[in-house]
């Protein structure tokens, strides 16, 4: 709870830092970018999180490793976060600096889950349609189920679509034993 609490924390204050300079979208690209980088790579990962090894010696290597590819800002936050041995929530901060983001753009996330790969035309009238009912821009996180069948189950923050073949089979089943 206290790690959640954390994240919230740190990534409310990167994106106050970025909403202010207006580079929301290119800070939460380096960001999601860095903690992409760092889980892709183990070794290194385990390095930065180690409480073992010195603040300094994490630092030198950060900043030889990601030379070039963060803006100052995300640098510094970067550093921050070595500094307090926080490295280990970087992947929750990124998850909530997308979620305020996305708040203040009016973005709204749909995860939808299909049975199959969607394609680009479905996927474009999904977000067409979703973005008419709810009055938002639309992004779309897609899943695969197979257990679906057919159909889509489509969840947009505490509202959830189920379209579903399995779902419709289930509510014909026990329409058929209800009569």
């Amino acid at each position: 709870m206290l790690n959640l609490q954390l994240a919230i924390k740190y990534s409310k204050a990167m994106f106050l830092l970025a909403q202010e300079e207006g580079k929301l979208v290119q800070y939460g690209a380096e960001l999601k970018a860095l903690a992409e980088a760092v889980e892709d790579a183990p070794e290194l990962k385990a390095f930065l999180e180690s409480p073992m090894i010195p603040r300094q010696a994490k630092q030198e290597v950060a900043e030889k490793v990601f030379a070039g590819e963060l803006s100052p800002m995300v640098m510094n936050f970067l550093r921050f976060l070595l500094d307090k041995q926080r490295v280990p929530l970087l992947g929750e901060i990124v998850n909530q600096y997308e979620n305020f983001s996305n708040e203040a753009q009016g973005i709204l996330v749909a995860d939808v889950t299909t049975a199959r790969v969607l394609s680009e035309a479905l996927g474009d009238r999904l977000k067409t349609k979703l973005g008419e009912l709810t009055g938002k821009q639309i992004k779309l996180r897609t899943h695969l189920d197979e257990k679906l069948l057919g159909g889509a189950v489509v969840r947009m923050g505490d509202t959830l679509i189920d379209g579903s073949l399995k779902s419709r089979m289930k509510a014909l089943e026990a329409q058929l034993l209800a009569d």
